[in-house]
């Protein structure tokens, strides 16, 4: 199983950049797909997160309004919409998965660089 993110890059303050991540190998059951991302000197956190099933979303509170993470079930992926960047939304960005029966992710794509300059 493997899990390919794509679509970061540079962009300035207020852009809006895309990224998708899919999900290749065997198939397999799962709970939720997330983002999360890994700023310089800070502890990974959880950006978005969707059931895979429900299409349910939650955002964390920094970038609720700004940021939207759909679902391609097709094609066994996600995007994450990022509009109105800021600086402090520079980061690397993964991709993961939950499997069914799992209660933490535990499989990571090789993420992604987004920086957002000033």
């Amino acid at each position: 199983v493997q899990l390919q993110a794509s679509g970061g890059g540079l962009v300035q303050a207020g852009g809006s950049m895309r990224l998708s991540c899919v999900v290749s190998g065997r198939s397999f059951n799962k709970n939720f797909m997330g983002w999360f991302r890994q700023a310089p000197g800070k502890e990974r956190e959880l950006v978005a997160q969707i059931g895979w099933l429900s299409g349910n979303i939650g955002y964390a509170d920094s970038v609720r309004g700004r940021f939207t993470m759909s679902r391609d079930i097709a094609k066994n992926a996600i995007h994450l919409q990022m509009n109105s960047l800021k600086p402090e939304d520079t980061a690397v960005y993964y991709c993961a998965v939950q499997r069914s029966g799992r209660s933490t992710y535990e499989l990571w794509g090789q993420g992604t660089q987004v920086t957002v300059s000033s």
